[in-house]
């Protein structure tokens, strides 16, 4: 009997240890295999994207003054939230007039000298502005200092189409917003530190110095290159108009992208105070949901951005698609008794800016013709500086006469109006495509 009884213990023993090495050899070959397609995805780049990526990632590491600013205002420098408001503004303004000025400019001189006057000039600058404490001066400066920094992104995105072959522009682009996204996630974490050990000015010689340190990078290992060899008439996807103001598609779609920007940057606004007023929610629970956003972009827009375009699905589309995931986000947030929603209302903003930005980025540049990319890429990005200043002012504005419903119900109808021009733009590409019948 004893016998017996051992016998069946070791033969349990047996199978469960070959069951239980069965499965972690089979875990182990899902892992790698997952973890090797997903890597597939980060292939095919050439050497000057891995550098613009590194150079993204290093800016905006050191990019720790924008989310400590009105911290910084209020506590140090004992402006009240007014005073505070318009030198945001003057920050957006100056936002808008560098994108405007780097795009145009990229076109006439070329988006290499642009990059690496923008970053040089905008790090040197920041070094100063710790040094600059009276109001007027800090509306004069911020104006000026963002007008030169954000010369930088039209610049980048030009970069970006001169660089990368055009199957792999998409990608290009969702890469350099990983390495924004990482650098982001890393310059408040930072910047945190730095401020308890240092206090607040070190955060700008922190951040000056990354912007002179990334440029430097750039400069020893980036040639430059007049234009894309890519971007001819013999390669489909160039859409050829004398002008950017006559491309009424351009400006329908770039409707829809400032509401999809105003959407997106109710994330930084409002609804941080949200969450504190109506759930009671501490900053770290605040920033865990933030992180959620960063970890999902990450690890799936990269796989994502790369399954749509193997398919060769329409990118106006996923871009309407992205608008209608934001609309909803913000209609969830209507739902104000149970926190969980948060976490669903972020699950949905995530995927539609997975599904936004990069395919928009991509629509905006495929409609430049030669030679106009810099113009198209400025109109592009002042859309979402613009977007900024709106989703800010308006939401505050909604929230104090009518309160933080009015504010959701208002957002998610905005979003369906984007999703109506989106569609509208679908048309206008189908009506375009039509051969022109001879008389």
């Amino acid at each position: 009997f004893s016998f017996q009884i051992f016998y069946k213990n070791i033969y349990f023993k047996l199978h469960s240890f070959l069951l239980l090495f069965c499965i972690f050899v089979l875990s182990k070959y899902m892992i790698q295999k997952a973890f090797n397609k997903y890597i597939d995805n980060f292939r095919g780049f050439s050497r000057e994207i891995w550098i613009l990526t590194l150079i993204t990632f290093i800016n905006r590491a050191g990019t720790m003054v924008l989310p400590f600013l009105s911290l910084y205002l209020k506590e140090d420098l004992h402006f009240n939230l007014d005073q505070i408001g318009w030198i945001l503004v003057s920050f957006g303004v100056g936002s808008m007039l560098g994108s405007w000025l780097g795009g145009k400019l990229s076109d006439k001189m070329g988006f290499y000298k642009i990059m690496i006057f923008s970053l040089f000039v905008s790090g040197l600058m920041l070094f100063t502005l710790q040094f600059i404490t009276s109001y007027i001066g800090l509306l004069i400066a911020m104006f000026v200092i963002m007008t030169v920094a954000d010369m930088f992104r039209p610049a980048m995105f030009v970069s970006l189409g001169a660089y990368a072959k055009p199957e792999n522009r998409t990608r290009a682009l969702t890469l350099v917003r990983l390495a924004i996204n990482l650098g982001f996630a890393a310059g408040p974490a930072l910047g945190g530190l730095i401020i308890l050990n240092i206090g607040y000015k070190g955060l700008f010689w922190v951040d000056g110095a990354s912007c002179v340190l990334a440029i430097i990078v750039f400069a020893l290992l980036v040639k430059e290159k007049a234009r894309s060899p890519y971007q001819d008439k013999e390669h489909p996807g160039e859409v050829l108009r004398a002008s950017v103001f006559k491309d009424h598609v351009f400006w329908v779609f770039l409707a829809m992208c400032l509401i999809t920007g105003i959407l997106f940057f109710q994330l930084f606004t409002t609804i941080p105070i949200y969450h504190k007023e109506q759930f009671n929610l501490t900053e770290l629970q605040t920033g865990l949901l933030l992180t959620l956003n960063g970890v999902l972009v990450f690890f799936l827009e990269m796989p994502i951005v790369s399954y749509i375009e193997k398919n060769n699905f329409n990118r106006l589309k996923i871009v309407v698609f992205g608008c209608l995931a934001m609309a909803i986000s913000l209609f969830l947030m209507m739902v104000n008794f149970w926190a969980g929603i948060l976490i669903v209302m972020m699950l949905f903003m995530t995927f539609g800016e997975m599904f936004a930005f990069p395919f928009a980025n991509s629509f905006a540049m495929s409609r430049a013709p030669k030679g106009h990319e810099g113009r198209y890429m400025a109109i592009f990005t002042m859309s979402y500086s613009l977007a900024h200043i709106l989703s800010a002012k308006t939401g505050m504005q909604l929230i104090e006469n009518f309160g933080y419903q009015t504010n959701w119900f208002f957002m998610g109808s905005l979003g369906l109006v984007g999703v109506l021009l989106g569609i509208y733009a679908l048309k206008l590409v189908k009506e375009e495509k039509k051969p022109v019948q001879k008389v």
